[in-house]
């Protein structure tokens, strides 16, 4: 029987998804393997929503945002009995393997399908950039490239009335997307998970930078850092400025990806399909110092990613 590879995407979509699942799609048939796409994620294994995809089925995706195969979040995947499931299903459809797209829960389900014998190599598909084994992921160029065009309109608002604008984006545990958008905006000030902030600090830096005759102002706050609304209320408050709360949320998800997003995901991808051609499993694709590089999954999610201080500093120190 004819080898087969299976490509899922899994957890939140990210821009660039649809390029790795057609330089996953396109090297497999290259090498000689059939491909199977896996719609809806760890869903779609259990439940056999599976499609086979062909050359011309993976034309026109690349500049497409989002996932043309779909994704879920899949909570029935952390019971071993549905691992030895999807498993078993994989065998039956022949497949030498599965390259899963996602984040870190995804991963998680791809250590456990390798655990249970099915080769399974993941690649880092998440906008936060929070993958600890890779200083890049699919996604992390094109969402910031969304805050930096949004912001920017927002300042144009923020300067007709005098406003500050107190903007949410994504980031529950990381602080990436806010440090390097606030650092490409010129933000007042950056909040992040990662560093502990006093909003009196923050409220005397708007107050200082009025002094000095700066009229509007931009704080860029992760959405794990405390609840935006209230922040905008206190800095309104106690510095009589105008203040607006604005949330992003999952626009930032959307869009065409950028040059960036689309290269990495096609290295990322062949990359993938060679592991998998060698019967090489259990392993995250990953970036080191601009190349791509692999790591055993296990060791992947116990790394721990450091926090850029440095550019925090630098945030600072000349925005405002």
């Amino acid at each position: 029987m004819e080898k087969k590879i299976g490509v899922l995407t899994s957890g939140g979509d990210s821009p660039g998804m649809n390029a790795a699942v057609r330089a996953v799609t396109r090297t497999a048939i290259y090498k000689g393997f059939k491909v199977i796409g896996i719609r809806r994620g760890y869903n779609g294994l259990l439940n056999r929503d599976m499609v086979e995809l062909k050359v011309r089925d993976v034309s026109d995706i690349i500049q497409r945002g989002g996932t043309a195969i779909f994704t879920a979040r899949c909570p029935e995947f952390k019971e071993w009995a549905n691992v030895e499931k999807a498993a078993q299903i994989c065998r039956e459809e022949n497949m030498a393997g599965v390259v899963v797209i996602g984040g870190d829960g995804s991963f998680r389900g791809a250590a456990d399908l390798s655990k249970a014998g099915i080769p399974c190599v993941g690649l880092p598909g998440t906008i936060d950039n929070d993958i600890q084994c890779s200083e890049y992921t699919i996604g992390y160029d094109t969402a910031m490239n969304t805050v930096v065009e949004l912001i920017d309109k927002l300042r144009d608002t923020c300067h007709s009335h005098d406003r500050c604008a107190v903007v949410e984006v994504m980031g529950r545990h990381a602080g990436h997307i806010a440090l390097n958008t606030g650092i490409a905006c010129g933000a007042t000030a950056v909040l992040v998970p990662e560093v502990k902030w006093d909003i009196k600090e923050v409220i005397d830096k708007i107050l200082e930078v009025r002094g000095s005759g700066k009229k509007q102002f931009i704080i860029v706050v992760a959405e794990g850092v405390g609840n935006t609304i209230d922040i905008a209320k206190q800095i309104e408050d106690a510095t009589g400025i105008e203040s607006r709360a604005t949330i992003l949320g999952h626009v930032q998800r959307g869009g065409s990806p950028t040059v960036r997003d689309r290269v990495v995901a096609s290295e990322m991808g062949y990359y993938a399909v060679e592991l998998l051609e060698k019967g090489i499993g259990n392993r995250v694709v990953g970036m080191k110092d601009g190349k791509v590089y692999d790591v055993d999954i296990q060791e992947a999610l116990s790394m721990k990613k450091p926090f850029n201080d440095r550019l925090y500093t630098i945030c600072n120190e000349i925005n405002f």
